[in-house]
């Protein structure tokens, strides 16, 4: 549809006019100002349709876009007389990919309008005020989600049909997919409102937890993670077998029925169904998944605290959110108001701070992982995503790298999302001049310059030194690390200090320090390699070390098992290990049979364990660890919460995670990941999860953060 020349000009004008609106208000531009830049500011909106809604392939970030769709919206507020039938204002944007069958909607899935500010805000307010001719008005405000939207259809209760968005009029038709999703009812009891066939909207979309999980199995496999949930939800359901789509754990929220009719076909929204709280009400009835956050507020203030609280908490949610949506709350009023050909007049989306920018790469150094994988990290201009500012960005690997095809120079789109922060979405080919060059990857490690091997299968060039000084820093911020050995005093600056003055060589050594060697051999050790005394390493930090270290010997085996660094064992498959053996000496006798068998493992992460007991050196480091007296067997702690199993949803206020969790373990109890029947209490946190429903459907004890800290007897 474009040239490469031409897409190149429509780039340079979208530049252009980014640091045009910033400098030129509208209501200082004249007519005639107006009328020279408008055709071609339309140009480069419907060019920037034509990437993300046809090639699904966007070259600027969505607040870019909405800056430029919004200042084409107000000219054309202001000077009427310029509209044209083809502006991109006057329609919803197409997504004409043929995929899957095309099906009607049976009402316009239109976008929303966006507002950034509490002054927006107020305007909208004043809009629908005066359209209705009231001084006040209800409204509904709910976490926007940031997933791939949908549309269901049901007849005489039973789901007749699942599609997507499409071009608003007209979706694909998905229903097999959308079958396989557990949250959506096959057959749902909508005939006892009277109501025959009905169409409801909603959001697909993968928790933020699930979500960290499948990107930590990727990494841990190499592979690149996916860029946010919201990517991976709408890649899922355009998948073609239906089994495939199954294993992604799909959810799915429901927040508007926008037809509604009873077998004479008679409509019931307005009549019937008259405000958007009770139409939420008749979808969880039914047994839906809505959301347990809307909130009916009576004035535009109560509206505008809502947008507030929430972006302030956003990152506690478990979906993925990018705003809020505000909605008139009366479905006579929204009917009065009507809609525009892109967006309905009584709703609006306030917008957070976007998570999506465009900026250079500048350079890219490489660094040594924990188990020797080389990865490349892009440096960048400086850029502010999502309220931080984001100057590097991990490239993954050479594949990542090869496939984007990303290049020194280059402009690229970074987004800051779910556990990937920050991530490059793509590169923006139409921006390259020609001095751009390839990103070439060292054949020899950067840190101890062994030869660097790429093994079958793997994505990651590694070093495979085990002595190499930059994994063996990694290895033992790792085995201090809070779910590890949990060592107090072990972190980045001092395992940085132990391991260029070679006061330690492998994890073993760790237990060999004394006050001497850190007081009195450090300081001299790391004077003759030309650095300076460590300061911060005195008398009291060395007793705090040192204390640290020797409380960490009786550590539970799975924290051990943990420790160690196993490559693709992490901390639940570590717990899996400490199950099925009494102690490491098991462990590494296992056979490699009942590894593979053994669901949660399989043969790739059996493989991986027997390759590291296979090593010489690392039983060398394992024998160290028995000699120093750190425990290799498992104990069974006894105390007031024994025989209890805990579970956590929601944000702890006073104190991370997974402190709460050793304080468990050190009392006797247990700690899961998934609500079951085997759970004993569910631990609720602030705006808690998904596990809290599934808890209170399973009948079991849920308790509050301060009735958890009283169990364990903290004073807090």
């Amino acid at each position: 549809m474009y040239a490469e020349s031409r897409q190149k000009e429509l780039l340079e004008e979208t530049h252009y006019f980014l640091k045009f609106i910033k400098a030129h208000p509208i209501k200082k531009l004249s007519l005639e100002e107006i009328k020279a830049i408008i055709a071609e500011l339309r140009a480069v909106i419907t060019y920037h349709d034509w990437r993300y809604y046809v090639l699904n392939d966007p070259v600027i970030s969505d607040y870019e876009y909405d800056l430029l769709f919004r200042y084409l919206r107000d000219i054309e507020a202001r000077f009427p007389e310029l509209i044209t039938p083809d502006s991109p204002t006057q329609r919803v944007a197409s997504d004409v990919t043929k995929v899957f069958p095309e099906v009607p909607h049976l009402s316009k899935m239109l976008s929303l309008d966006n507002a950034y500010t509490p002054e927006e805000l107020k305007d909208f307010h004043r809009r629908v005020t005066q359209g209705l001719g009231v001084n006040e008005v209800e409204y509904t405000c709910e976490p926007k989600f940031d997933g791939a939207g949908i549309a269901l259809v049901y007849e005489g209760d039973y789901l007749k049909r699942g599609a997507t968005r499409g071009d608003g009029a007209r979706g694909e038709d998905i229903t097999p997919n959308i079958k396989t999703i557990r949250s959506i009812p096959l057959r749902a009891p909508f005939s006892q409102f009277g109501i025959y066939q009905i169409e409801i909207r909603g959001e697909v979309l993968i928790d933020k937890e699930t979500f960290r999980k499948i990107n930590q199995e990727r990494l841990e496999e190499g592979l690149p993670p996916f860029a946010n949930p919201r990517n991976a939800a709408a890649g899922s359901l355009r998948l073609q077998d239906p089994r495939e789509v199954a294993k992604k754990k799909l959810d799915a929220f429901l927040y508007q029925i926008t037809y509604a009719v009873n077998k004479k076909g008679e409509n019931l929204l307005g009549n019937h169904i008259k405000s958007h709280l009770e139409a939420i009400s008749i979808l969880q009835q039914c047994g839906f998944k809505v959301s347990q956050e809307t909130t009916l507020c009576q004035s535009v203030e109560e509206v505008i605290n809502f947008c507030q609280s929430w972006e302030g908490k956003r990152e506690t949610f478990p979906y993925e959110i990018d705003g809020v949506v505000v909605k008139v709350n009366n479905i006579q009023f929204q009917q009065q108001l009507g809609e525009t050909s892109h967006h309905p007049r009584w709703a609006i989306a306030f917008k957070f701070k976007p998570k999506q920018a465009t900026t250079k790469l500048r350079k890219v150094v490489f660094q040594v992982g924990r188990v020797g994988s080389i990865t490349p990290v892009g440096e960048l201009e400086p850029v502010e995503v999502g309220g931080v500012t984001i100057s590097r960005v991990s490239l993954f690997n050479e594949d990542f790298v090869r496939e984007k095809d990303i290049r020194i120079g280059d402009t690229v789109l970074v987004e800051r999302a779910g556990e990937v922060i920050p991530y490059v979405v793509k590169v923006v080919k139409e921006a390259r001049t020609g001095a751009e060059h390839p990103i070439v990857f060292p054949k020899t490690c950067p840190s101890c310059g062994s030869r660097l091997v790429r093994l079958p299968d793997e994505a990651a060039w590694r070093c495979l030194n085990m002595r190499c000084p930059a994994q063996l820093i990694e290895r033992l911020k790792h085995f201090a690390s809070r779910r590890a050995m949990d060592i107090q005093g072990l972190g980045e600056r001092t395992a940085r200090v132990l391991v260029i003055s070679e006061l330690v060589k492998d994890v073993g050594d760790i237990y060999l320090l004394t006050e001497e060697k850190l007081l009195k051999e450090l300081p001299k050790l790391m004077e003759e390699k030309g650095y300076s005394r460590p300061t911060f390493i005195g008398e009291l930090n060395a007793k705090k070390l040192l204390q640290g270290i020797e409380n960490s010997k009786n550590q539970l085996l799975h924290r051990l098992i943990y420790a160690l660094g196993i490559r693709y064992v992490g901390y639940t498959t570590a717990n899996l290990l400490a199950e099925m053996v009494n102690s490491i000496d098991e462990l590494i006798k296992i056979p490699i049979i009942k590894l593979e068998e053994t669901p949660g493992i399989g043969p790739k992460i059996a493989q991986s364990i027997k390759e590291f007991f296979a090593l010489p050196e690392n039983l060398k480091v394992i024998e160290k660890l028995k000699q120093a007296g750190v425990r290799m067997a498992k104990t069974e702690v006894s105390g007031p919460l024994t025989g209890k199993v805990f579970v956590f949803t929601g944000a702890l206020s006073t104190m991370p995670r997974d402190e709460a969790k050793s304080k468990v373990e050190a009392l006797g109890g247990k700690c899961a990941d998934t609500v079951s029947k085997k759970v004993t209490h569910v631990v609720v946190g602030e705006n808690p999860g998904s596990k809290l429903q599934k808890a209170q459907r399973l009948g079991l004890t849920i308790i509050t953060e301060e009735e958890f800290l009283k169990m364990i007897g903290d004073k807090q």
